[in-house]
This record gives C-alpha cells, structure tokens and sequence, in this order.
C-alpha cells in the first residue's frame, strides 16, 4: 500500500472500531485489519483477565485457514497464560506477558533463532499442524489511560512479490502499534458502555426484585409483561399484510422497549403493600371477616343467655341461630372478590347489618357491619374500593414521573412513553391522559395487550384464578370490540398465535384448553396468502 492507501484505511478503521458495538466482531475487525496492513499470515489477541491471566479471544491463520474464537470461529483449546510467577514475580518468559508488564513491542525476525524468551509453546503447535512459525510483532495494546488491556500479536509477515515469510518492518510496526493503541481505546469504551448497560439492566431488576418482595403477587407480572410485549412486537415486525405491514423494530427498537417493558410498573415502589395484595374486600393489614365472625360469636352467645332466661322459645332461637349463620356464609361469599355483584346481594348485605345488634363491653349497642365495611363487602366487582382502585391506578402517574425524571439517552428516549401507555385505551378512555390510538406509538399499544393477557390468565394473584387460554382470549377479543385495545394487534396477535407461544412458556397444562378461533370475539381470519407460523418440531 503507498502511504496516501495506508492513512485512507487507517482513518476508515478509526471510524469503523468507534462505531462497533459487537465486542467480538470488533476483536476481528481490528485482527483482520492489523494483519491486512502488514500482510500477516496469522496473528492472535489476547485480553487481561481479572484473575491475573492473558485470555486468548481470537486466532486466525491464513493459510491453514484457520480460525479459532470469535462469533463464528471454533473454540479455541487452549488455557490463559498466567502474567505471574508462582512465587508473585512478572512472568517475562512469554513474549506475550513480557509484552504486558513492559508495555513495550517485541519484534522477532526469526524464533527459532530468538533467545530469552520461552517459545516451547510455539515449536510443538508448529510441530502438531506442520507449520513454520517465522517472524512474531508483539504489540501491547493501550487505552487512553496508557493501561494495557491485551496484547496483538502477528505471526510471518509475507512478502508481497516472493511469498516468503520477511521481519516485519518497522514501518508496519508503527502502523500496527498507532492500531492497537486506537482499538484499544475503542474496546475500552465498548467495554465500558457494555458494563454501564448491564448495570443499569441489574438496577431495573433490582426495582422488579423490590416490588417482587414487597407484593409476590406483582413480582411475576413484572417479567412476563416485557416477554409478551417482545413476543407481540416481533410477530407485528415480521407481518408483511394488514395497516401495520410497514413497521419495522431493530434491535435497538427491542433493546429500548424490552427496558420499558421491564420498568412498565416502577412506580407500583410506592404502592401501600395492602392494596396492592388486598385478597379480599375486607382485608387490609388482615382480612377483617374474623372480626364479624367474632360479633356473630357475641350476638349466638346472648342468643344461648336469652333462652336460658326464657326470654325467648328455643324455636325462636334455633331460628336466629341458623338465621345468622346463613348470613354470616353469605358475607363471607361476598368478601371473596366476584366478577359482578347483584343488586339483590348489595340489598341483603345492607339487611344484614340492620338485622343484628351487638353489645360491647360498656353496654353500648351496635349495628352488625360498619358503614365502612359495607361499602367494602358491596363492591360489585374485585376486592377494591374506588379510593383503592384510584390508589392503584396513580401508580401508572408514579411510573410516568419517574421515568420522565431520568436524563434518557437518544436511543432509549421513548422509555416513557412505551411504559406509561399500557393503561391507555384506543378510544381515549383510558388513563392517565386520556390518549387516543392515533396518539399511541405502536410499542406502546403492544404493552397495552401484553398488560391484559398476562393478568387475564395470572395465576399468582391473591383475588382470582387465572383464566383458561380460551376464556381470556374471549375477553381480549370483546375489548378488542369495544374500543379497549388495538384491533390490528389483536388481529396478529391471532394470526401470528403469540397467545400460543405465550401459554407454552409460561401458563400450567390445565389453563390451555380446547380453543375454537370462529368463537373469539372479534377475530378475523387472516387474509388470502397469508403465511401462517410454523410450530417447531
């Protein structure tokens, strides 16, 4: 290469190791490069490790075409080099230990002629794949904070016009060095950007951890949320029919809405723990039904009294004895959260309350309920109040709040608007801003069905069963009627069977029952041509 060839390949390089994101492809980019500018037969990288050892991350050989580690390269047999001694000393017996505790290159014309330095190693790999290793550059590989990272070693630089393995020169010694102090910055950063990446995944965790120990009735929801969301978004990615055909998710669109899928109830941190795991409608720090039932004991005593005073006949008393029994089976029906609740049951928990007084210890009389634990037990669907279920719904306000506080990169600037929009509906019913379906992104709207499905069949919730595939199918496909949530999505997540894959992964045998698609509301048949998914074998 002349030199105007050399300083265009080593600026495109530059830019090239900044831009890579894959830390593999990055090792072989900046081997593939080194060993091109000084036509290298084969070279290898090794990485410190914290253990005090070299790594060897990638290998290549040209003319035995060999190529060990790397994305796509075979693993590569061989143990790390220990950068010390036994007794604590710098290893400098291997060229390529010596080359990191000296922070110096190492240019070796010939090592089978070469003295001071340990090549044992060398000579029997050249012995067992019938090779002549020749001249060796050993290049320590520098970050901005002049620490070395790993070492770039290349073996047999070939002559251009002959064939035959030369030294390398020092003119490609130059070049591969500025080389390897440029990619190890690049590595470093990657690095760096890959470490603050997991760490900043392990905190979303840790919040989800957090709120799991708080309410282990949320802890699951937390996870299969982000799974089922990913699973409807990559089924829309990949529906070439229908209004939605043009949508497109990089992996950079996942990565950035698996983050919000997995944030989507932060703010639920805030939520008082009663609420959230209120199994029945009386319970708040513990299910107050035991309190009734202790009333009904203090009203059956002073039945027994009173019969035993002849103040009333044991008919009489045998009657309110079983009398108040019924009822007390009843209210305790009632405190278990049902789906609907009739007038007829709201009239008779009302009944009940007048019907029977209780004496406390000074004497005084009281009606059998409180005013507050009638509103509680006649709550017409679930075990929640509606300041409980106000209390409930602001955690989507809490979530919003948060996330919007955070200084969000470029790439993951939608966080937010993904994750606070899974309690919004497609007619502008919804909340917490009342958004309508033009207003939704397309993420956000997957979030929307993924936070439905998961809790229609939940198994883990303290207030109800989780529902057979079937039977939630059949609620999803009524919201898809009544304007709750997208019907395009719906209509993929039909065609493309995510319910399917969903129930697979995460819902126990006995809630996949028999599903007949002509009998879910809603679902159209997916159009003429249309390629439906294969199951896997």
């Amino acid at each position: 290469m002349n030199q105007k060839t050399v300083l265009h390949e080593f600026l495109s390089i530059g830019a090239s190791l900044s831009s890579e994101k894959d830390i593999e492809q990055l090792l072989k980019n900046i081997l593939q490069t080194a060993m091109r500018f000084t036509i290298a037969d084969g070279g290898s990288i090794y990485l410190v490790q914290e253990d005090a050892t070299l790594k060897f991350e990638i290998v290549h050989t040209k003319s035995r075409d060999l190529h060990w580690g790397g994305r796509n390269g075979k693993p590569i047999d061989a143990s790390p080099l220990a950068l010390f001694r036994q007794d604590g000393e710098p290893d400098l017996s291997r060229v390529a230990c010596y080359t990191y505790h000296r922070g110096e290159t190492v240019n070796i014309p010939d090592v089978y002629d070469a003295t001071g330095f340990d090549f044992s190693g060398t000579l029997a790999l050249d012995k067992k794949n019938n090779y002549r290793s020749q001249s060796f550059l050993t290049i320590p590989m520098k970050n901005h904070e002049s620490e070395v990272i790993g070492v770039l070693q290349l073996i047999n630089a070939v002559d251009p016009f002959t064939g035959g393995i030369i030294p390398f020169s020092e003119g490609n010694q130059s070049l591969v060095e500025a080389l390897a102090s440029q990619a190890a910055v690049a590595l470093t950063n990657r690095t760096l950007i890959n470490h603050l990446e997991k760490l900043f995944e392990s905190f979303i965790s840790l919040i989800n951890h957090a709120i799991d120990d708080k309410s282990p009735y949320t802890g699951g929801h937390c996870n299969r949320v982000p799974d089922l969301t990913m699973m409807l978004a990559d089924a829309v990615n990949r529906c070439s029919h229908g209004p939605l055909s043009s949508f497109h998710l990089t992996e950079a669109d996942r990565h950035e809405l698996k983050i919000a899928g997995l944030l989507h109830d932060c703010g639920k941190i805030t939520t008082p723990v009663h609420v959230v795991d209120k199994a029945t409608k009386l319970e708040k720090i513990f299910d107050r039904i035991e309190l009734i039932e202790t009333r009904a004991e203090i009203i059956l005593r002073d039945l027994q009294i009173a019969l035993a005073k002849n103040i009333i006949s044991e008919e009489i008393a045998n009657h309110r004895h079983q009398q108040l029994i019924d009822d007390c089976n009843f209210l305790s029906h009632c405190n278990i959260g049902v789906e609907s609740m009739h007038d007829s049951d709201i009239e008779r928990v009302q009944a009940i309350s007048k019907n029977y007084h209780w004496q406390d210890l000074s004497g005084k009389s009281h009606s059998f309920l409180t005013d507050e634990e009638i509103k509680n037990l006649t709550i017409r669907a679930g075990t929640l109040t509606h300041e409980e279920r106000h209390i409930i719904n602001h955690h989507i306000d809490t979530t919003i709040a948060m996330l919007e506080k955070l200084p969000w990169p470029k790439h993951l600037k939608n966080v937010a608007e993904y994750a606070g929009g899974h309690h919004e509906r497609m007619d502008g019913k919804g909340y917490p801003k009342g958004l309508t379906r033009e207003q939704m992104s397309v993420p956000a709207r997957c979030m929307g069905i993924a936070d439905i499905f998961e809790a229609l069949t939940a198994q883990d919730r303290p207030y109800k069963k989780g529902k057979t595939l079937s039977e939630s199918l059949h609620i999803l496909g009524n919201m898809k009627l009544n304007g709750h949530i997208d019907p395009d999505l719906f209509d993929i997540f039909m065609w493309e069977k995510v319910y399917e894959e969903y129930a697979e992964k995460f819902l126990d045998l006995h809630l996949i029952d028999h599903l007949d698609l002509s009998k879910v509301p809603g679902y159209t048949p997916p159009p003429a041509g249309y390629s439906l998914p294969v199951k896997a074998a």
